[in-house]
């Protein structure tokens, strides 16, 4: 298939996949599973006539977002002909779009590919309804749009992963692979000044813009997570728990939470521990490291989070789309993982979230297989990562470049100003 060919059908794929979403969220078709469109019809619908009341959300333990969140809560006021929800799913369907247009466009030239723009295309419908029922389609907009335009951009990068950071916080993991030298140096503090004027912008524009950070804090495990594996098997042998609606998710409430809600946390710093020792090792930075390391980072701490919501895997999709762009990238297995755990995500939740609350032996089953995916990819892409950067340097191999003529190579310490050509 060629590459124009390939793009058509990408482009035909998705266009039929997403009028069946379309479909799905607007309830003309009724899609497996529970209705999972109330927390925009509800709960974005309320913090929406809150937010033009001219305050946050801060009475409200479920509102557990960055300030700047607030925009995509008010976006639907964009088209003030349509009902809020309707309006919601159509911008999030206009995201999905720009996704897809930036992925094939990207994809283009010969050490470049489709495959990319193919794992989008895949991966939004295999998470079902939830795709365009949460606002993160709009984030995950904004993190692909970052890591493309970074190739050329540091600054452009910069700038997005802290808009994105202060629209839902991950995307500030974007940062984590950029070349060292001067590109790191535009890049972070580019970030850390738009985040900061952001926030200076938010906290004055309305009160209870960081109210966010104590309902975050009082969170709990979660019963997708990884560490409710443990109970979801100790309740098979009496333990004496249960499940509950807690700030804003359900998780689990009783003896021995506490502990492993805090191994959670201690794993999430080890996952950082060796972030930051990967950074200080990494010597060969290629055209895809920025992406392949995004991609592991996202990953990490998804797996290790407290909670592991379904549209979590929205963002493992969007950034192992960014990565399978480019052919040096050593990152397909892994992505290819995270595409079946979307999948079976989508069977846990909508589909059979009822199983996975009363833990029986399918809710079990798919809890092993869905997260068992997720840690797998985690420790597969730490492999490849740590291997293309750090130990390819030892052995005198570094990774190749995607180097148009003309542009300046990364060097193995990667000072380059201008990598590659932008997509």
């Amino acid at each position: 298939m060629t590459g124009s060919s390939g793009r058509t059908a990408a482009f035909a794929v998705w266009a039929l996949s997403r009028a069946l979403l379309l479909l799905w969220v607007s309830k003309v078709i009724t899609p497996p599973g529970f209705d999972v469109t109330s927390d925009v019809s509800v709960i974005y619908h309320g913090w929406y006539d809150v937010l033009r009341s001219g305050t946050y959300p801060q009475s409200d333990v479920t509102w557990q977002y960055p300030p700047v969140a607030a925009l995509a809560i008010l976006s639907p006021a964009l088209l003030p002909f349509l009902d809020y929800a309707s309006a919601f799913f159509v911008l999030a369907f206009l995201c999905d779009a720009l996704v897809l247009a930036l992925l094939l466009y990207a994809g283009r030239g010969a050490a470049r590919r489709t495959a990319g723009a193919w794992v989008w295309v895949a991966g939004v419908p295999l998470l079902g309804t939830t795709a365009y029922a949460r606002y993160d389609v709009m984030v995950t907009a904004v993190a692909v749009a970052a890591l493309l335009a970074g190739i050329r951009h540091p600054r452009l990068l910069g700038a997005l992963a802290a808009f994105g950071a202060l629209l839902k916080v991950w995307p500030a993991l974007l940062l984590a692979g950029t070349a060292r030298g001067r590109r790191t140096r535009l890049a972070w503090a580019t970030a850390g000044g738009v985040a900061l004027g952001l926030l200076v912008l938010c906290t004055a524009a309305a009160p209870g813009a960081l109210a966010f950070l104590g309902f975050q804090r009082d969170r709990g495990t979660e019963v997708e997570s990884l560490g409710a594996l443990v109970f979801h098997v100790a309740r098979q042998f009496g333990w004496q728990g249960r499940v509950e609606l807690h700030y804003g998710s359900l998780e689990f409430l009783g003896p021995h939470v506490p502990l492993v809600s805090n191994l959670a946390l201690v794993l999430s710093l080890a996952a950082f521990g060796w972030l930051l020792v990967w950074r200080l090792r990494a010597r060969t930075f290629g055209v895809s490291t920025t992406a392949d390391a995004a991609f592991t980072a996202v990953l990490l701490f998804t797996t290790t989070s407290r909670v592991i919501s379904p549209q979590y895997m929205l963002w493992l999709v969007g950034l192992a789309a960014v990565c399978l762009v480019f052919r040096e990238s050593r990152m397909v297995c892994p992505a290819a993982l995270v595409l079946v755990a979307t999948g079976v995500t989508q069977l846990e939740f909508p589909v059979g979230f009822g199983h996975v609350v009363n833990s029986d032996a399918t809710g079990v089953t798919l809890m092993f297989v869905r997260n068992g995916l997720l840690v797998a990819a985690s420790l597969m892409a730490c492999a490849r990562l740590w291997r293309e950067t750090v130990r390819s340097t030892a052995d005198g191999a570094p990774a190749a470049a995607d180097v148009p003529a003309g542009a300046a190579p990364l060097s193995r310490a990667g000072s380059a100003d201008t990598p590659a050509s932008a997509p």
